[in-house]
């Protein structure tokens, strides 16, 4: 199972971006049955207050829960989950939001962490993942 950052959500539903063919090939695969994947509430909750910058609220809202239905069952991130990332936020430069998904991902051994935030690389025993590198066939 892989583990989809918000990078991939708004590029995938975005304007014109380099990523947006990628994170879309991302969507259509999991969408097909061909690659498994999920998120987290706290992916969708972000996504929502990106789009919802530059969108009405109820196109943000109706694409979020399309990308809940898609990737359902959602992950959780649990209180230790939360603790190493804090850590991992600690020691390193990333932001506390990327911290913590990157160390439930590490905690519950995810496949891959996909986002376009190429800083997760630098996580040590993180499976990272960028969009244009994961193959969708």
């Amino acid at each position: 199972m892989i583990l989809l950052d918000t990078t991939v959500l708004v590029y995938a539903v975005g304007d014109h971006h380099a990523l947006r063919a990628p994170c879309r090939r991302i969507v259509q695969a999991v969408a097909d049955g061909r690659i498994a994947a999920t998120t987290t509430v706290e992916v969708i909750q972000e996504f929502v207050h990106v789009r919802a910058r530059r969108r009405p609220r109820s196109d943000a809202v109706g694409i979020a829960m399309d990308f809940v239905h898609l990737l359902s069952p959602l992950h959780v991130v649990d209180e230790d989950d939360l603790d190493l990332g804090l850590r991992v936020f600690k020691e390193g430069t990333i932001g506390a939001f990327d911290a913590v998904l990157a160390a439930s991902a590490i905690r519950h051994e995810v496949e891959a962490l996909v986002s376009a935030d190429e800083a997760l690389a630098s996580i040590p025993d993180l499976q990272y993942t960028h969009p244009a590198s994961l193959p969708t066939t």
